[in-house]
This record gives C-alpha cells, sequence and structure tokens, in this order.
C-alpha cells in the first residue's frame, strides 16, 4: 500500500495485514483474498487516472442536487464572491433557485417591514416562477431591487434645499451612502476601448471635481477619439477586493476630433499645460510630449444624484422640464427676482463664496440678445469682496504635483424668482491681466475672467491690492441669452 491512500478498504487491508505470527489455513486463505482485493483496488485507481472524471476535482463529481443544497446555505455577499472562482462556480451562483431564495427571505411577504418599492407583482412571481426565467435573472432582480430600495431611503433627504444655493443640502451624503463613483471610458481611433478608475475627488459646495491620472494607461491625445464619463451606483456588498456590482449612467460623451482644435489652453507650469476642451472638462498634458497627465472633470450638483444613477450606459438621465406659470401682467416678468450663488475654488480649497439676491434688468436695458444680471458693481465699493486665497489651480498626477497659476474652478449657480434653479454652471476659468486706466481705488493690477456658453456668460473683474498682497472682486456680471430666458418663461424679449 502507498502511504498516501485514504480508502476505506485500503485502510481496512493494512490494518489486517499486520496481524503477528503463524496462521491457520482459514487466515492464510482469508490473508490471499484481501491480496487479491489489494491489487484489483490498485488496477482500478491507475485505470480511474487515465479516465477524463479522474481529472475533475470533488466539486466537480458531486450531483448538482448537492452542489446548489451547499450554496444555498450562502448570504448574498458569499454568493457573489464564490461566483468569481472558476466558471462553475460562476454558473453555480447565478443559478435562479438560490438568488429566488434571497430575494423572498430579504423582501418577502412574511417580512413585518416590506419595503414599499418591491412590486406586489415580483412577489407573486417569486412564488410561482423560478427557473422558467434566464439564468442570473432573480439575482439582477435582488440587486434592481436592493438598488431601489437604497434610493428611495435616501430621495427623501433630495428635498432638504439649501436657502443659499437653491440646491439639496445632503448631496455629497447621499452620493456617497449610495456608494455612487463615477467611471472614465477612453477609445482610441483604432476602436480600442479602456476604462478607468476614478484616481481622486473633491467636493465643494457646490460641485464635485473628479480626476483620472494617465500613469501610461490612457492613450496618446492625439489619438483619443471619444471620452465617456459614466456614474455608477455599486451595491453595498461584504466582498473585499471584488468589484461590487452595479449600474452605468452615461453623463456626457465627447468627441475629441471635433474639440481637439477648438480646444483652449487656459494655463501652463513646468510639467503640465492645460487645455479647456469644453466647460467642466480640462485635460493635463504633459509639456512638449502628447501623453495625458490627467484628465479633469467638474459636475455642478443640480440634479447630479439623478444624472449619476438614473441614465442607462447607453443614454443620460433626461431632466424633467419644469416651466413656470405664466404672468401676462407683469411687464418685467422673467427680468426680476434672481438670486446668484458664486464659488470660487481650486482642487484643495475655496477662494470666495458669495450669495446675491434680488437681481434684475429692465426692459430698456436688454441689448445684444443678452440680459444683463449686476451682482458687483465696480462703482459700488461696499460690494466689493475679497478673495481668501490666490487663484490658481493645484494638481497631482500620482507621485508628482503642481500649481497652474491664474486659473480655477468656477461654480455658479442662478435661481428664478421661484428659487429654482435656472443656470447652472461648473467649470475650470482662467485669469487674464487687463490693461486699464489708472484706477484711484486700487493700487495693484486688474485682471479680467470670462466664462460663457451657450445660456449665458459670466464676466467678472479683480484687482490684486499690492500692500495687501490679496486679490479683491470688483465687478461680477451675469449675462444671460434672451433666447433662454423666453424658453423658459414663455416671453418674448
Amino acid at each position: 500500500m502507498k502511504a498516501g491512500d485514504t480508502s476505506e478498504n485500503a485502510c481496512f487491508i493494512e490494518n489486517d495485514l499486520h496481524l503477528s505470527g503463524s496462521r491457520p489455513a482459514k487466515q492464510m486463505a482469508a490473508s490471499k483474498a484481501v491480496t487479491s482485493r489489494v491489487r484489483a483496488a490498485r488496477t482500478s485507481k491507475r485505470a480511474d487516472k487515465s479516465s477524463p472524471a479522474s481529472s475533475q476535482n470533488f466539486t466537480e463529481r458531486l450531483p448538482s442536487e448537492i452542489r446548489i443544497k451547499i450554496l444555498s446555505y450562502l448570504d448574498a455577499s458569499a454568493l457573489f464572491s464564490i461566483s468569481h472562482v472558476n466558471k462553475l462556480f460562476y454558473q453555480l451562483a447565478n443559478d435562479n433557485t438560490l438568488w429566488n431564495k434571497i430575494f423572498l427571505a430579504e423582501f418577502g411577504k412574511n417580512k413585518k417591514l416590506k419595503p414599499k418599492c418591491v412590486d406586489e407583482l415580483q412577489l407573486k412571481m417569486a412564488t410561482v416562477e423560478v427557473q422558467d426565467r434566464a439564468a442570473g435573472y432573480w439575482k439582477w432582480l435582488y440587486f434592481r431591487t436592493v438598488g431601489a430600495c437604497d434610493m428611495k431611503k435616501w430621495k427623501r433627504h433630495l428635498g432638504l434645499i439649501s436657502c443659499h444655493t437653491g440646491l439639496p443640502s445632503q448631496t455629497e451624503r447621499i452620493l456617497r451612502n449610495l456608494h455612487v463613483t463615477w467611471e472614465l471610458t477612453a477609445t482610441d481611433k483604432s476602436g480600442h476601448e479602456g476604462t478607468h478608475e476614478l484616481s481622486w475627488s473633491r467636493f465643494c459646495e457646490t460641485s464635485v471635481t473628479l480626476c483620472w491620472c494617465g500613469g501610461g494607461c490612457l492613450p496618446n491625445y492625439q489619438q483619443i477619439s471619444t471620452l465617456q464619463l459614466h456614474g455608477v451606483k455599486r451595491i453595498a456588498l461584504n466582498c473585499p477586493g471584488l468589484k461590487k456590482p452595479g449600474w452605468r449612467s452615461l453623463m456626457a460623451e465627447t468627441d475629441m476630433q471635433a474639440l481637439t482644435k477648438s480646444a483652449q489652453v487656459i494655463g501652463n507650469d513646468r510639467l503640465v499645460e492645460l487645455k479647456l476642451l469644453q466647460p467642466g472638462i480640462i485635460i493635463g498634458l504633459w509639456r512638449d510630449q502628447c501623453s495625458v497627465a490627467f484628465v479633469m472633470f467638474t459636475l455642478h450638483f443640480h440634479r447630479l444624484v439623478e444624472r449619476s444613477i438614473q441614465g442607462s450606459c447607453v443614454c443620460p438621465y433626461m431632466e424633467p422640464t419644469v416651466k413656470p406659470p405664466f404672468d401676462d401682467i407683469d411687464p418685467e416678468y422673467g427680468l426680476h427676482g434672481y438670486q446668484l450663488h458664486l464659488v470660487l475654488h481650486d482642487t484643495v480649497c475655496e477662494i470666495m463664496s458669495g450669495c446675491f439676491s434680488q437681481l434684475f434688468c429692465r426692459r430698456t436695458q436688454v441689448c445684444d440678445g443678452l440680459i444683463r444680471l449686476t451682482a458687483i458693481s465696480r462703482s459700488d465699493l461696499s460690494q466689493h469682496t475679497p478673495l481668501s486665497g490666490n487663484i490658481t489651480l493645484p494638481w497631482r498626477c500620482e507621485a508628482l504635483e503642481g500649481t497652474v497659476q491664474n486659473c480655477c474652478v468656477m461654480s455658479l449657480t442662478l435661481l428664478d424668482e421661484f428659487k429654482k434653479p435656472f443656470w447652472c454652471v461648473s467649470s475650470p476659468v482662467s485669469m487674464t491681466l487687463e490693461k486699464t486706466p489708472v484706477s484711484y481705488d486700487y493700487d495693484g493690477e486688474h485682471f479680467f475672467m470670462h466664462y460663457q456658453d451657450s445660456d449665458g456668460q459670466v464676466n467678472m473683474e479683480l484687482v490684486r491690492v499690492k500692500e495687501q498682497k490679496q486679490f479683491y472682486l470688483i465687478s461680477l456680471v451675469v449675462c444671460l441669452t434672451v433666447c433662454k430666458v423666453n424658453r423658459h418663461f414663455s416671453r418674448d424679449y
């Protein structure tokens, strides 16, 4: 016998062969019979090793009913984790019977507190249809229902509106508790597609900044065809080291071939050059190279939760159109009652935050297709606002970091007279030196900061006081396009 033979017959035979002393004839006959059984067993083992079944492990040789029975003792996290072992376990862990049992245990009618998001039809289907569905259906339904219940739980917090910003005050908390993250998908001109995990993020008062570092993973700048930003909602599972199941929501798709020529250089330092592809999207390129250092998105909080989780992987979330009531009595309807909240910040700290109410524009002041709303007048010194820091944009990419001068992020929220978001912007902006006549109010260099898109523009004037070595915002004017105001208020200015 081999030392490693552990079959029951072998153990019994090995013990029998170690009897001592002389043996009678019957014992000798029995010993010969046992020896023949050992030889037969060895011959059988050699035959088994050459058969296909011998290459299967113990789990594969078990009947499918036994394997399913063993896995039925696992919870959702363990069942999801074991599906990553191999193809066999992936198929077993997708069994509808297992996930139907977990679904009923979590959301069944016998639960005292059945979530309102669980449809009665689903529960009825759970009791009559199991294997009739395609493999993995009840796994998908379970995770989808868990996600819907999480959203139902946190949706009421979206109704807590800040009186200063007009936005949900719990946006960051909701996104974190719903386990929302963001992914960047880059496609090169040959059609090769790569999805990249978020490198770092920073939440501000009304926006979030997202960054993906190149590190050789992103294609060459000239070779990038499209960039896609997806919000991803993950299901909270206790499976360390594994990517949790989730759903993708398309938030932005950028055609790089159309934007490469029109991209605006908004700043640089000794290592990188910043290009503004379109509002909210900048790409950092290594100086004198075409390789990508990082890609940075700035997202405004307005409907950020919905945009991050309620779209599909190929179609973005469609914001519902809510028009204010028509007013044919007020001749200035749509021109007054605006409230502006403006934040200037970088990737580390806040530079300035201000709230300006009761902004208006008289009908006679509408010109050049723009409606001007003055928040800070250059002639009114009492409105001039000091900034708490310099206008810079720090960046970091793996082991390297730097700071781009005269550049920061502007997050603007304009509310209409009903205190509803009317125009929301979050985008990097640059500051340029302005050649102006001598100012008798301030001794220092004057700068101009400008932003523009299809809905309007923002003009800011700043001065850097030499003695205090501090910036002051001395003019802030928001210009809305007449088309946007007419469309929103059903007017014809």
